[in-house]
């Protein structure tokens, strides 16, 4: 892997703007999906453990999107390279396993759609980040 093209700036712009959309996408659809979590708030821990993995796992996304844009478009990352590879990713990865282990755990399909549609501007936001940053400037 070559790290010397990863736009670091880009990587943590990309995460933080990808977690905002999160927490937003969550706040607003925050009864339905409750209603199809079927969880109950009462009882849901008030930890901000998952907030701080949400986020680690964003780094982690735009770092990996950073690594892949720059090997699928030798180096030179663009908008519309962000935005492609991040849909396909999003359907070949995440639509499907959610579809999958949603199904297994008994879960409407409301709940898929969702979460789905979090991940989907989640990459999206990311890839297009990542895409309109560009690599890291190594010219030295």
């Amino acid at each position: 892997m070559d790290f010397s093209a990863v736009n670091w700036l880009a990587v943590i712009v990309a995460a933080v703007v990808a977690w905002l959309f999160g927490a937003a996408w969550y706040m607003g659809l925050s009864k339905p999906w409750l209603k199809a979590t079927r969880l109950d708030p009462a009882n849901m821990s008030k930890s901000p453990l998952p907030f701080v993995i949400s986020f680690v796992a964003e780094i982690v996304m735009a770092l990996v999107m950073s690594l892949i844009v720059a090997a699928m478009t030798g180096g030179e990352p663009s908008l519309v390279a962000g935005l492609v590879f991040s849909f396909v990713l999003w359907f070949g990865f995440v639509a499907t396993t959610l579809s999958a282990n949603h199904r297994y755990q008994g879960f409407d399909w409301d709940l898929t759609i969702i979460d789905c549609g979090r991940w989907l501007g989640v990459l999206l936001i990311i890839g297009a980040v990542i895409g309109w940053f560009g690599a890291a400037d190594v010219a030295g």
